[in-house]
């Protein structure tokens, strides 16, 4: 089991010391509060998540719009040799 990269004997020592610490009546308060601080996290990632990816698909449709909208127009590369003769006068 390996959660945050912190395995089950660290998760021990840490459960142990969070009790010496806070006590039996404290210990499932804290323990609420955090996991409803981790769930929030969550919500707010999945929220932009999805806000992020609607945004990308409407971009997306607007380049779809906008490429079958406009002609393809190709000119043909000029070369130097074409530019600088056709800037000089006859």
């Amino acid at each position: 089991m390996n959660i945050f990269g912190i395995g089950l004997p660290e998760m021990g020592v840490i459960m142990v010391v969070a009790l010496l610490i806070f006590g039996p009546k404290k210990l499932p308060e804290i323990g609420r509060s955090v996991g409803k601080t981790i769930r929030s996290f969550q919500e707010a990632s999945k929220d932009f998540q999805n806000e992020f990816q609607k945004e990308a698909e409407q971009l997306e449709e607007v380049v779809k719009t906008t490429a079958e909208l406009e002609p393809k127009q190709i000119y043909p590369a000029k070369s130097e040799q074409d530019t600088a003769s056709s800037s000089q006068p006859s």
